[in-house]
């Protein structure tokens, strides 16, 4: 009798396996094949998908996208093209890409080259012609997978290897990836947010100064903080209590950043302790709101789905109105760890999960999603201008 093979063989997808030029190979032995775009070559993360029908630059570009390959549900890729400004960070952060479509031309006066270009610049391996339909109800129903994207020009692949990857990855759970996208000194800040006909601002009359701490901010956050007034410096994710307050800042801002809350948490939670402490008014978006939870004793938890994309309605309980907003997040805090002292200041009307809090007696705040909408609607611009007012308050 034949020993049995030790794991499941991977099964075909519509027989496309002939004339494919890239494979999505799943860790439960799922092929997709499809044609490939960007660079050649192979990657592994986390497949989840984002729903937004504009912006895949500045997604691609975003920090909280490390470990990742994005699926995008909307067909028209690369039709605005890529240029130099609608980028969060110089070095692109995700993994890889899966498209429905091959990528159409740029047709937009602000392109400077096509998608395909910049996405093998930036050594971005993609595939495109996969059902992404299926792939997205794929993860809706059981969770992101892992996975590994490979792009062989002469289509051959390795199909077992590929699985056997996919399936050694340890996934997003216990992973610290900030330490991956942070900045690695302290700089200062000036830019203010893109205006038509303008470009980028400058802020040269800052009326207070924030020390931003950097576990993967995008670049339009910062932008947010100048438009508001906001001198800005910003310091590496593992910047002691010590380094932050040396600044004398006036306000503090913990970041977005990809990975484990808990895993990064384990230096940065006794850091943040001493900023809520200190009583200066504190700012957290996306990692660094689930990050202030664990520094108030609270816990964050692995989604089953995530939440990415620009169309995610939350409610704000305060004023009882609903925003539409620009969310990416795999993990999420559990409002019922939070203590007496910490009030949930918005939900998500898709899955009732924690969009945001507050510390009661406090200038304290945070929320899960992202108020700087790059991409995504600008109904959370608001959440800049509180945080103004908090530090204005504050220092007088």
């Amino acid at each position: 009798m034949s020993e049995p093979s030790p794991t499941p063989a991977p099964h075909l997808d519509g027989g496309r396996r002939r004339s494919a030029t890239a494979v999505l190979a799943l860790a439960d032995g799922t092929l997709l094949y499809g044609t490939g775009i960007g660079a050649a070559g192979s990657a592994v993360g986390e497949v989840c998908f984002n729903t937004s029908l504009t912006g895949y630059q500045e997604i691609l570009t975003d920090p909280s996208y490390a470990g990742q390959i994005v699926t995008f549900t909307f067909p028209h890729i690369g039709n605005v093209g890529a240029n130099a400004e609608d980028i969060e960070t110089v070095t692109p952060a995700a993994r890889g890409l899966v498209l429905r479509a091959d990528m159409t031309a740029p047709a937009n006066w602000r392109a400077l080259e096509p998608l395909e270009a910049w996405l093998k610049r930036h050594r971005l391996v993609g595939i495109a012609g996969v059902d992404t339909r299926r792939l997205t109800r794929r993860i809706r129903d059981g969770g992101a997978p892992s996975g590994v994207v490979c792009h062989a020009p002469d289509g051959r692949f390795d199909e077992a290897a590929l699985v056997a990857e996919a399936r050694a990855w340890p996934g997003l759970d216990g992973m610290d990836l900030a330490l991956e996208v942070s900045c690695r000194q302290t700089y200062e800040w000036t830019e203010t947010r893109w205006q038509p006909g303008q470009g980028y601002g400058r802020q040269e009359n800052a009326r207070f100064h924030v020390v931003a701490v950097d576990y993967g901010a995008k670049r339009n956050i910062l932008r947010c903080l100048a438009s508001v007034g906001a001198r800005v410096t910003v310091v590496p994710a593992t910047a002691s209590a010590e380094d932050i307050l040396r600044h004398k800042p006036d306000g503090i801002f913990l970041s977005n950043g990809p990975g484990d809350p808990a895993a990064t948490g384990l230096y940065a939670v006794p850091v943040i302790r001493r900023l809520v402490e200190s009583g200066i008014p504190l700012f957290g978006i996306c990692l660094g709101h689930q990050m202030l939870a664990l520094a108030l004793g609270g816990r964050t938890e692995k989604m089953a789905r995530g939440h990415r994309g620009a169309n995610h309605p939350v409610k704000d309980l305060e004023t009882g109105k609903v925003e539409i907003t620009s969310q990416n997040h795999g993990f999420c805090v559990v409002p019922s760890s939070l203590p007496a002292d910490a009030e949930v200041t918005h939900v998500s009307l898709f899955d009732g999960s924690n969009e945001g809090l507050k510390l009661k007696g406090r200038p304290v705040f945070s929320v899960q999603y992202h108020p700087e909408a790059s991409p995504g609607p600008q109904d959370s611009h608001y959440l800049f201008e509180r945080f103004a007012a908090l530090i204005e308050k504050n220092v007088r």
